[in-house]
């Protein structure tokens, strides 16, 4: 009895000094951040469409103004700004189009985002080329109606190389 404890004993320590747990792959050490003080933190997975993802990690409605460095503006009805992170998972570059970004409301409306206001925050207008392998991350803002309960975001990436279309076909995120 005892040569098996004692076997049993060191094949426990011996697995405990693994370097590695290849049944997880590794990971980047990413700081953490502080989510804006008007914000809610969204910890949504990621949601692919065609040869991007889309991450949402953070939410704001209801504002009444905006103040850029350049700036200040009222809204039409209310903003809401939806923090994102696209990632290209190809291994070309890819457009993302900030246009093709919709805001969704619980009334079944569909927003595009709104020109002025991500101007004056000094966000991506239309195209921005994201290289290979490459994360950016930037607000999107929308001016809806004050009434208006945003309900998701659909988003548009591009097709993989070779398609006869430029665009994918868009994916819905849930908003909280």
């Amino acid at each position: 009895m005892r040569p098996r404890a004692a076997l049993l004993g060191l094949v426990l320590v011996l697995s405990g000094c693994s370097g590695h747990d290849d049944r997880r792959p590794a990971v980047y050490d990413l700081p953490a951040r502080t989510v804006r003080p008007d914000e809610t933190a969204v910890h949504a997975p990621p949601t692919a469409s065609g040869e991007l993802t889309f991450q949402v990690i953070g939410f704001t409605t209801g504002m009444t103004g905006l103040a850029g460095s350049h700036a200040d503006r009222s809204p039409r009805g209310r903003y809401t700004r939806v923090r994102i992170v696209v990632v290209n998972t190809s291994r070309t570059d890819q457009a993302y189009d900030a246009r093709n970004q919709k805001l969704l409301t619980a009334d079944g409306a569909q927003y595009t985002r709104d020109l002025e206001a991500t101007l004056i925050k000094r966000q991506p207008a239309e195209d921005l080329e994201i290289g290979a392998a490459m994360r950016v991350e930037m607000d999107l803002w929308y001016d809806i109606p004050a009434t208006a309960r945003p309900t998701a975001l659909r988003v548009v990436g591009t097709a993989p190389l070779g398609s006869v279309t430029p665009t994918a076909p868009p994916a819905d995120i849930r908003l909280p």
